[in-house]
C-alpha cells in the first residue's frame, strides 16, 4: 500500500500511518528501508556502503540458508524468511538506530511504500513493513533487501538445493534485490525459475 506517516512515537521508536486499512498501521523502526530516512546524501551513501559491507563479510552459503523460508499458498497469510533473516535485519537496523532515531529521519506526511505482515485483529491495528516481498509461482522477489536470497529450507534434497544455488547464482538480479526459490520451484528447469 502507498502509506501516509501520521505520528511519529519517539518513545515507542514506530510510526504510525494511514494506507487504507480501517485502522492506522503500525511501523516499527527496524521494518524501515533506509531508501525512506530523509537525511543528508553522504549520510545515505555512508549507510549504503556500511550494509554492503555487512553482507559481504557473511558467506553466500549461510546468506541463503538464514533467508531461504518458504511461502505458503497464495491467497494464505505470507511469512518470508526465517528468523534468522528478521534477526540480521533487526541487528543492522540497531545499528542504524544506534546512530539516528526515528524522529529525525522520519517526519509527518511522509509517504512510504509499505506491506503488511500481520493482519488487524481487535482493536489494533497492522503491523507493516517496508521491506516489500513479491511472490511469484516458483520465486519470491525481495526488491529493497540487501540479502543475497537462496533456496526454500523446506528444500531438503541436498542435489535439488546445489542446483536450485547454482540456477539464484546465475540469474541477473540487480543490486539491491534478493530472490528466494519456493518449494514449487524445485523441479523446474532453469529457465522456468527464471
Amino acid at each position: 500500500y502507498l502509506a501516509r506517516v501520521t505520528r511519529v512515537e519517539p518513545s515507542l521508536q514506530a510510526a504510525f500511518v494511514e494506507y487504507g486499512g480501517n485502522r492506522q498501521g503500525f511501523l516499527a523502526f527496524s521494518e524501515i528501508h533506509p531508501d525512506y530516512y530523509r537525511i543528508p546524501v553522504e549520510d545515505r551513501q555512508a549507510l549504503t556502503a556500511q550494509s554492503e559491507t555487512e553482507d559481504e563479510q557473511e558467506p553466500a552459503s549461510e546468506q541463503s540458508e538464514e533467508s531461504a523460508d518458504d511461502i505458503t499458498a497464495a491467497n494464505s497469510p505470507e511469512e518470508i524468511g526465517g528468523d534468522d533473516e528478521h534477526d540480521s535485519r533487526s541487528q543492522s537496523s540497531e545499528s542504524m538506530m544506534r546512530r539516528y532515531k526515528i524522529q529525525e529521519v522520519i517526519t509527518r506526511k511522509q509517504i512510504l511504500l509499505v506491506q503488511v505482515v500481520k493482519e488487524e485483529r481487535g482493536n489494533k491495528g497492522a503491523a507493516l513493513t517496508t521491506y516489500l516481498s513479491l511472490a511469484g509461482r516458483y520465486c519470491v522477489l525481495m526488491p529493497n533487501s540487501n540479502r543475497g536470497g537462496g533456496v526454500s529450507r523446506k528444500i531438503t534434497n541436498i542435489s535439488d538445493r546445489k542446483r536450485l544455488k547454482s540456477v539464484v547464482g546465475d540469474l541477473d538480479i540487480p543490486n539491491g534485490m534478493a530472490v528466494i526459490v519456493r518449494t514449487a520451484g524445485s523441479k523446474r528447469t532453469k529457465t522456468e525459475i527464471k
